[in-house]
């Protein structure tokens, strides 16, 4: 069965948010994403790997001392990029593609590429909150807040009686709450800033400040600028 072929994925980081005025004065909140330029580290092909794919690496691992440098990574990866003759990076990804003769190793993948594309995909994992109770997790009522009620915060009973006598699977208990894997679809583009490697992009992105964004040109609404 072939696997489908995927959009272009770049990697960034999250740098902030501001707000821009559109064409009529409203404000538009925004979000900053730093995308350096993603190197291809690997080509992977269907003879070899049983897909096609493109490997890319981003976000350049440097230190004041260079003999330091092999503790910033493992020896596999260390091998790999030294057989690509590419420095070490910080993140891999990959996304499949048909075009792969488009591809080198060691070529610079820019923002130039979302010159003409209005809307992207955002895909980041979300802010860790740690382990959280069911009031803050899901959203439970609690009870009363009385003096003596001993019961303000508590998930209440989970258990039965007789029958069937024990706890049922799936509830809605005490748990880890955020560090998702979370996307957002659609997002529109407001500006892109190829000779400085910031993209700005219209709402929120989920992750932290200086968190690892993945971006793509949108799957459901891949319209370009020129088309306007």
């Amino acid at each position: 069965m072939a696997l489908k072929t995927m959009p272009l994925k770049l990697m960034g980081k999250k740098r902030g948010m501001t707000q821009v005025f559109d064409d009529k004065g409203n404000i538009v909140v925004c979000t900053v994403i730093e995308v350096e330029p993603n190197v291809v580290t690997q080509i992977k092909t269907e003879q070899l790997d049983g897909y096609n794919a493109v490997q890319l690496g981003f976000e350049k691992i440097e230190v004041k001392d260079p003999r330091t440098i092999e503790k910033r990574s493992s020896k596999p990866l260390r091998g790999h990029f030294k057989k690509a003759g590419i420095e070490p990076r910080r993140y891999l990804s990959e996304f499949r593609s048909d075009d792969i003769e488009k591809y080198t190793i060691g070529q610079e993948i820019s923002l130039a590429e979302f010159a003409d594309v209005s809307h992207v995909d955002a895909c980041a994992m979300s802010k860790g909150k740690g382990y959280q109770g069911v009031i803050k997790l899901h959203n439970f009522a609690g009870g009363p807040a009385a003096h003596g009620s001993s019961f303000h915060r508590h998930a209440g009973s989970t258990g039965m009686r007789s029958t069937p006598g024990r706890c049922l699977p799936n509830g809605k208990r005490a748990s880890r709450m955020g560090y998702d894997r979370k996307t957002v679809q659609n997002i529109k583009v407001v500006s892109v800033y190829a000779d400085e490697n910031v993209i700005v992009v219209a709402g929120q992105v989920p992750g932290p400040t200086n968190g690892l964004v993945y971006l793509s040109p949108a799957v459901k609404l891949n319209v370009s600028k020129k088309k306007k």
